[in-house]
């Protein structure tokens, strides 16, 4: 965190798309350090794996799984890699990615660019090998003729390297993705993915979006808890603006960090209402503070990921906020934080 600060300037010299293909560079550079010990006061297990601390990666950063250790010895309890695709894939024309700085916030368009799920299936494998929690969030292919088929593909391709998998059917830079969060076709994508999903295979995690209407978490829910899904990510970018001083504020693509932080907790809220505590949630969206993760857990998350945070105040951010959330247990007497999820 301290470092950060001094370096911050040189990223932000370049476009926010060279700054991040920088920062894997540097990072790919880095030999790989066994991941911090973490307070036990911060484990958690859910879908049947023990988390070292509830503060994680967001699928985004590294699409193409190039650092996922590098990121898991910066502090972040896991990391999820992705959003990766059966095929390769250039994604959307540049630019697609913005800075908002005077906002907080990034605004991105890139269309699930990525080298594909072969590329990724090796460098997963080897990090299989090593301690460390790495999730694998796929998708499908732009020019799909069968997108569950994709996602079918998907994995059964990614399932042996995963210690989760995340159907991300909320990106809203794939022109047609979000109508498979429509209540008969989730059903169908659920019912296959369960089908493809090998016998003692890696828990299903669905990542939605948070720019829902009145009753479709509701819709979700039960589908969801008819198939099996071991946890919900609450919530992806959305395509609303709220009041931005950025001039990138018109640009088209979703929208994530500070202005996202009201719509995605009212997003879990009503997630965690519908769901009553069946199945686990992770919080997304606006995370930038040991408070802002305290919130998330009390209003029903059992883990939480940031992304666009990290963009501000750098990779240390993960380590800070599981110090601060630490320390507050330990302020108020609780001894671990599952006790704290929900209670709000």
């Amino acid at each position: 965190m301290r470092l950060y600060p001094l370096i911050r300037p040189l990223a932000f010299a370049f476009d926010a798309e060279t700054a991040h293909r920088l920062t894997i560079r540097a990072l790919k550079l880095m030999p790989p350090r066994r991941p911090p010990d973490f307070p036990a006061s911060l484990g958690i297990r859910v879908a049947g794996i023990d988390f070292p601390t509830p503060v994680g990666l967001a699928a985004g950063f590294d699409k193409d799984a190039e650092v996922p250790r590098q990121m898991l010895s910066q502090g972040f309890g896991f990391v999820e890699v992705g959003t990766l695709t059966p095929r390769p894939q250039d994604g959307n024309p540049k630019p697609r990615l913005f800075r908002l700085s005077e906002d907080g916030a990034v605004i991105n368009r890139l269309g699930f660019n990525n080298a594909g799920q072969a590329a990724a299936h090796r460098r997963l494998h080897e990090a299989m090998r090593r301690p460390g929690i790495v999730g694998v969030n796929i998708g499908a292919n732009k020019d799909s003729a069968d997108r569950i088929a994709d996602y079918v593909a998907g994995v059964r391709a990614m399932a042996p390297v995963a210690k989760y998998l995340t159907i991300n059917i909320s990106s809203p830079n794939t022109p047609g993705l979000r109508q498979l969060q429509d209540e008969g076709a989730l059903k169908a994508l659920l019912e296959a993915v369960k089908e493809a999903r090998p016998e003692n295979g890696p828990p299903i995690f669905l990542k939605v979006a948070p720019d829902l209407g009145d009753g479709e978490p509701d819709q979700i829910v039960r589908v969801a808890i008819e198939h099996g899904v071991d946890a919900i990510i609450v919530a992806n970018t959305t395509v609303s603006r709220p009041l931005l001083k950025s001039r990138f504020a018109s640009e088209p693509g979703g929208l994530s960090g500070r202005p996202l932080k009201g719509l995605a907790l009212n997003a879990l809220r009503d997630f965690r209402s519908a769901l009553g505590g069946q199945i686990p949630l992770i919080g997304v969206g606006g995370i930038a503070t040991a408070d802002d993760a305290w919130e998330r857990i009390r209003a029903g998350a059992s883990l939480i990921q940031l992304y666009s945070a990290m963009v501000y105040e750098g990779p240390g951010i993960a380590r800070h906020i599981a110090s601060g959330l630490a320390a507050r247990l330990k302020r108020e007497g609780i001894g671990n934080i599952s006790e704290l999820v929900g209670t709000a």
